[in-house]
């Protein structure tokens, strides 16, 4: 590889990075959302469940399963989050490893 597309490489790296610093904070947003709405229909579930004298060692297991949709976006919210950084981590290792290359290029 011509230092030119190392370079060139280093730049388009960079840029998938800002990319990709913006994409996690979104999704690091919605994640955050997503659980606070969970946690907040999963509250209402089980005090709508007590007022209606629900035997108390079923409260807990019906209000899951009553929120389970909310449970489900945020479990996907999630890994949206978790991918998006998992990626974000690989785009730093190859831009390491780039910029290793463009300074053993530079030496020779």
């Amino acid at each position: 590889m011509e230092l030119m597309q190392i370079g060139q490489e280093i730049h388009n790296t960079s840029k998938r990075i800002e990319e990709g610093v913006n994409r996690l904070h979104k999704y690091a947003v919605a994640y955050a959302t997503a659980e606070k709405e969970y946690r907040i229909a999963l509250a209402k579930e089980i005090m709508f469940l007590r007022d209606n004298k629900l035997p108390v060692t079923l409260v807990n297991d019906v209000a899951r399963g009553n929120t389970a949709e909310q449970k489900f976006k945020r479990d996907l919210a999630e890994v949206e989050y978790k991918t998006a950084r998992d990626m974000l981590n690989a785009l730093q290792a190859e831009l390491s490893g780039l910029q290793t290359l463009y300074k053993a290029q530079t030496e020779v």
